[in-house]
């Protein structure tokens, strides 16, 4: 089964599912496709008694798809920088201080608050996990997707600069939850000495600083290469020639590719450099193309989150744990959003029930999937990835279905 026969799957299911979901479902896509492939996915189950060909091919599929390399490696930069290029970037500017706050403390935050309650409730059901292991899992369900957060609040009318605070907090403290897991994960993999210690740190400033910095020099490039020519056909290659050259080049030199294409995408989609650098042809092709591929790459994403249910191993007590799970973490979010939250409240003026919405607004979706896959088995994977699962799925459904209303209640 070649990469490309897979592509052709997935592309196929997301065309099917996604027409059912726009005739009849009528849900947000991203949500509508995860449902969908969900329920296929049971349908699938149930059909094997009689039949397993059809389970069989999907296993198939699964197998062949390293689904924490194809999100966290590739696919990962091009919706950071689609998300990035369409963010309002003086609303970001404005809300710069308390988005450094939430993509940082809130999430360092909300990883030992996460960690520290999971581990007690572990010990109530008898689970002998590490305290380590527990942060770990903090780590990964800490950060907001930018990737499910991006798509469900265009629809759900939440305020501009309310938007831009969960937006700009998603765009970021996904890059900086993935260095934060890496970062445990180093620690749980060679415990704590004097070695360790220092190669966490550096980790964490190559990482991040070496991420931003990477990012600005290939948004600059991509500014004065764009200003120099006028060819819409040209100016789109160049941005996809930014994102793809600059993945490639992150990963050689072991600095946050999301981090760098979050700062490339905003940078040339600001609207100074758009002004100076892009015809209004070329500014409208440049955003199709990438609302486009932003598009076809949701898709495809979230029906691969609605069939990573086939590596799920079934266990009544990690299903229980999953659910009890899912209070915890939106309480530990709302306390790690208070103290940023109420520092900056009065100068910026804050819409009301702020920190309520930012907790039920910030999603969580693959990208915890992805960190959890990665786990081994001594960190008690299969545990932590069915509860993440179910985090997940009830963070897309449940909230992204609801966060408007949650938003019209209280007539923000």
């Amino acid at each position: 089964m070649d990469a490309y026969f897979i592509a052709t799957v997935l592309i196929f299911l997301s065309a099917i599912f996604g027409f059912i979901n726009v005739r009849f479902l009528k849900l947000p896509n991203t949500i509508g496709l995860m449902v969908m492939t969900i329920l296929f996915t049971l349908g699938v189950f149930l059909f094997s008694y009689f039949d397993a060909t059809l389970l069989n091919l999907e296993k198939s599929i699964i197998s062949k798809i390293d689904f924490k390399t194809v999100l966290l490696d590739e696919m990962l930069s091009f919706l950071l920088f689609a998300g990035a290029l369409h963010t309002n970037f003086e609303q970001l500017k404005i809300q710069r201080w308390p988005i450094l706050l939430f993509s940082t403390l809130g999430v360092l935050t909300s990883t030992f608050l996460v960690g520290g309650a999971i581990f007690g409730l572990l010990q109530v059901f008898n689970f002998s996990v590490d305290f380590i292991y527990c942060l770990l899992f903090g780590a990964l369900i800490s950060p907001t997707d930018p990737i499910a957060v991006l798509g469900i609040l265009k629809k759900a009318g939440v305020p501009k600069k309310l938007e831009t605070k969960i937006v700009g907090e998603s765009l970021f403290n996904d890059g900086v939850g993935v260095v934060v897991f890496l970062t445990i994960f180093q620690i749980a993999q060679s415990g704590i000495d004097d070695e360790t210690t220092f190669n966490v740190f550096k980790l964490f400033g190559q990482e991040v600083i070496g991420g931003v910095a990477l990012g600005g020099i290939l948004g600059y490039i991509c500014y004065k290469l764009m200003k120099a020519i006028d060819d819409y056909d040209i100016e789109v290659i160049i941005t996809l020639a930014a994102v793809m050259g600059g993945t490639v080049i992150a990963h050689k030199l072991h600095v946050s590719a999301p981090l760098a294409m979050v700062t490339a995408g905003l940078i040339v989609g600001n609207d100074t450099v758009r002004s100076s650098s892009m015809s209004k042809i070329t500014e409208k092709y440049v955003d199709k193309f990438w609302e486009l591929l932003d598009i076809l790459l949701n898709a495809i994403l979230f029906v691969l989150i609605g069939m990573e249910m086939l590596v799920l191993v079934f266990d009544g007590k990690y299903i229980a744990v999953g659910l009890i799970a899912i209070p915890i973490v939106l309480l530990c979010r709302y306390i790690s959003l208070f103290l940023p939250i109420n520092i900056f409240a009065k100068k910026l003026e804050f819409v009301p029930k702020t920190n309520l919405i930012m907790t039920w607004g910030g999603l969580r979706g693959g990208i915890s999937i992805a960190l959890a896959l990665g786990l081994s088995s001594e960190m008690h994977r299969d545990l932590f990835l069915v509860i993440t699962y179910i985090v997940v799925v009830f963070s897309i459904i449940i909230q992204g279905l609801t966060v408007g209303k949650l938003v019209n209640k209280f007539k923000v």
